[in-house]
């Protein structure tokens, strides 16, 4: 694993930091789930570090990013997008997003076709049933409770997090993500991301009418799956019937299923087939 440098680049009226891996001539932009920041990408980005620029940005309201009170909807943070890219002089990029940034990265493709070559979905932006997106709340809850609380020190709330069954093995490249969102309070410390933000967030992406914007994709698009929920077989972001809607939808699109992995394990765990899976399709 690589140590990226970390950037402040020019949003939508706000700065937005992003990670650096590697220098190739193209470039990826990588774009986190809804209570995660850039260092998500820390596996996959260093595996493509050696021909491509890898740019994670951390969106706005996490990680080194600039907080406003409100502007939490896949509309913002692709104004924040555009203006990085600008910030940047990137005309084109492939585009890579897991979880909520799978949600908005698939938005970006349907608004903005001329700025894309290639796109990544991964474990999320599936057309799913109300009922279907309530059980993925339920998985991700214990994501969403580490946000109410206040611990002790750094150490205390590192045990916390390599407790939970959801992200193992722990391995460095998680401590990094986790100590990334970490803030001093006088009486111990909490993560850096205001929890009405995710409420906002949370209800603009159910908002989002995937099935009306995959034949808006006009370029190739990998769908990375994983093929595990996340506290149960029930919870799984892009069930089979999702899947397949995507792959039969989206004009040029194919799928990857990165066996044994859940919805965390998909980014945050070493995996040989799917690292090959991409660099195959990035460089197809």
């Amino acid at each position: 694993m690589i140590q990226p440098e970390m950037r402040l680049l020019k949003g939508d009226n706000l700065k937005i930091n992003a990670a650096f891996y590697g220098s190739g001539e193209k470039t990826i932009l990588c774009v986190h789930g809804i209570t995660a920041n850039c260092r998500a990408w820390d596996i996959p980005a260093s595996s493509l570090s050696s021909d491509y620029q890898v740019v994670a940005m951390d969106l706005r309201g996490r990680g080194g990013s600039d907080k406003p009170d409100t502007g939490y909807s896949p509309e913002h943070h692709i104004k924040d997008m555009i203006a990085l890219l600008n910030d940047l002089g990137i005309d084109k990029i492939c585009l890579m997003g897991h979880s909520l940034g799978a949600f908005i990265s698939l938005v970006f493709a349907a608004q903005h076709p001329e700025r894309l070559e290639k796109l990544v979905i991964v474990d999320g932006a599936g057309d799913l049933s109300p009922d279907q997106m309530d059980q993925v709340f339920v998985g991700i809850k214990p994501a969403l409770d580490r946000l109410e609380k206040t611990f002790s020190s750094e150490t205390d709330y590192l045990d916390q997090m390599k407790a939970a069954p959801w992200i193992q093995p722990w391995l460095p490249n998680i401590e990094a993500y986790y100590r990334h969102e970490i803030e001093s309070l006088e009486s111990g410390v909490r993560t850096n991301i205001n929890p009405m933000h995710i409420k906002e967030e949370s209800a603009n992406v159910r908002k989002i009418d995937c099935a009306t914007l995959y034949e808006k994709v006009q370029c190739p698009t990998l769908i990375l799956r994983a093929t595990q929920g996340l506290l149960s077989r029930y919870d799984m972001l892009l069930p089979e019937d999702a899947v397949e809607r995507m792959v039969e939808k989206i004009p040029d699109a194919r799928r990857f299923d990165v066996k044994g992995t859940n919805h965390y394990g998909i980014l945050f765990q070493p995996h040989t087939e799917r690292d090959s899976a991409l660099k195959e399709f990035l460089g197809g």
